[in-house]
């Protein structure tokens, strides 16, 4: 690794733009943004279905940054920071793979630069404060049937989704049904992700929505006197974070909301500042585009004013395989007409690309024991078929280098877009519209099914004012639809919203749909028994 200096050099910073926290590793001062106005063009990475067999989207987004430096281009990724419980858990680390890395590879994927602790640390001063005007108010005004306002862990925790508080007598306080969240789901990190400066955050922490009165009003952060404090946790984690990729190119790490449960994106500071500091910004958005993608271009784009110049979809002939009904064991037998019955999965977010009037490019990444004809019935596909350019990446096994046909393709594209991008519906639409345009027009549902308490959700939004925001919908990532077993392209099928929670601070409506859950679980054989640290080095990471 080079000095963490002399990678924000390679941006045009000096030593006083950043703040290090060690020699691998640094924060960006917000001043950076009044100094570089944003000349850089932004590329999109996002993936078909995400299946156990693997896409490499983040592994593909580094490689494409590595592939563009390689080629003399100026270029900055700005990428998620992974949340503890998934690297401890079932996916592994969050730093791409193979010479297509983000380094310092441990202390990124375990604790960082702290932000995930902040977070965690302002989300739950929040839940206390709130227990303790009750406890010393008594419930007078609060209902506390109606407290919205969970705490959260950054683990994967089954045991805390559902708890009972405040056992033990007087002192302990009032007995009531809680449970935990991930922080990545924590309305905090969605707040950090879409702030662009500290007034902005203040006002975003102060709207949070905490609970009900006996009367029907609500309580908002505001009125603890509580933001001050969050902000004082907050304070350096609103700071974009900068690394290095395994060919040394500048990455800002920053923000880690998941796809499936929160809007999926990095930080808006973060994708800024990459506009800012080079001609080409990378990001990514989590899981298939159904998910991230689209609150990306719904949620973060329209919020924050930006547009991309290219979309790029990663597939891989194993997730091909997977969606056309092969299962795990079998996937490296060459099977074309796997791949072939596959494809329908593809197509669809294709489609979903274009309905946003967005150029798409499809990368395969390559495995190794990849079958030449196999990829050959995905390129015949997207050439004739779908005819949209269509490039092979071998990042993994060679770095940029493997990359190089992917860049030359998003710079070639780039320069065709003719407008920006359309939304897929207008903020000021009805609730349901929103939530039936998404479900409809990504996922492919005919029908959309209300439990009594979304409804009685959705008529808590109108009398509150809440109507026009924005939706971030919770869904499985495993499928289109609503139900993780549903592979390929499925048709005919509902989607279930069973609640529609409010985050007034982030500025979205979260409906949560299906068995989607808020706080993941570890598996029967965690990635946690694998990491040891044996004299002074992590091993065991993936």
């Amino acid at each position: 690794m080079e000095p963490i200096v002399n990678i924000a050099q390679k941006l045009g910073l000096t030593e006083s733009d950043i703040i290090p926290y060690g020699a691998n590793t640094a924060k960006l001062r917000l001043e950076i943004l009044e100094k570089f106005p944003q000349r850089g063009r932004l590329i999109l990475v996002s993936a078909i279905t995400p299946t156990a067999a693997g896409e490499g989207k983040t592994t593909t987004t580094i490689g494409l940054g590595q592939a563009m430096a390689q080629l003399k281009e100026s270029v900055c990724l700005a990428l998620r920071e992974p949340s503890l419980g998934p690297c401890l858990g079932m996916k592994g680390g969050a730093t791409g793979g193979g010479l297509s890395q983000l380094l310092p590879v441990e202390d990124i994927n375990l604790h960082f630069t702290g932000d995930f602790h902040a977070i965690t640390s302002a989300h739950n001063l929040l839940a206390a404060m709130l227990d303790n005007t009750i406890h010393h108010k008594g419930l007078s005004d609060i209902d506390p049937r109606r407290i919205l306002w969970r705490r959260v862990l950054d683990m994967n925790d089954r045991a805390l989704r559902n708890v009972i508080i405040g056992l033990g007598g007087v002192m302990q306080g009032v007995p009531r049904e809680s449970g935990f969240d991930i922080t990545a789901a924590s309305e905090i990190m969605a707040i950090l992700c879409l702030s662009e400066s500290y007034d902005d955050l203040k006002s975003r922490l102060e709207k949070i929505l905490l609970a009900f009165t006996y009367q029907d009003e609500p309580i908002t952060a505001k009125s603890l006197n509580t933001v001050g404090a969050m902000m004082a946790l907050l304070k350096y984690a609103l700071l974009p974070n900068i690394v290095q990729t395994t060919e040394g190119v500048p990455a800002l790490v920053h923000g880690g909301p998941f796809a499936n449960i929160a809007h999926g994106c990095n930080s808006v500071l973060a994708t800024k500042m990459a506009l800012s500091l080079s001609d080409w910004a990378i990001t990514e958005a989590g899981f298939g585009f159904d998910l991230g993608a689209e609150k990306f271009f719904d949620i973060k784009c329209q919020g924050a004013g930006l547009d991309t110049a290219a979309v790029v979809l990663v597939a891989t002939c194993r997730a091909l395989k997977s969606h056309g009904g092969v299962p795990k064991a079998d996937l490296e037998k060459s099977n074309p007409q796997a791949v072939q019955k596959g494809l329908p999965n593809l197509d669809r977010h294709v489609e979903n690309i274009k309905q946003f009037r967005e150029p798409p490019i499809v990368c395969l990444n390559r495995f190794t024991g990849d079958h030449p004809e196999e990829i050959a019935v995905v390129r015949k596909h997207c050439e004739n078929i779908l005819k949209v350019p269509f490039a092979v990446s071998n990042i993994f096994e060679e770095g940029g280098k493997g990359g190089i046909e992917l860049a030359k393709q998003v710079i070639l594209h780039s320069e065709k877009k003719p407008q920006p991008f359309r939304p897929l519906y207008d903020w000021n639409e009805d609730v349901k519209t929103k939530i039936w345009k998404i479900a409809n027009k990504m996922y492919g549902a005919d029908e959309i099914k209300y439990s009594p308490k979304a409804e009685r959700d959705l008529s808590t939004i109108e009398k509150l004012g809440y109507q026009n925001l924005p939706i971030c919908i919770a869904k499985t990532p495993a499928s289109l639809t609503d139900d993780p077993k549903r592979l390929g392209r499925p048709e005919h099928f509902a989607v279930t919203v069973r609640e529609v929670l409010i985050a007034a601070g982030a500025g979205f409506l979260i409906p949560l749909t299906g068995d989607i859950l808020r706080m993941p679980g570890l598996p029967k054989n965690p990635q946690a028994e694998h990491i040891d640290l044996k004299g002074n080095k992590i091993t065991g990471m993936r």
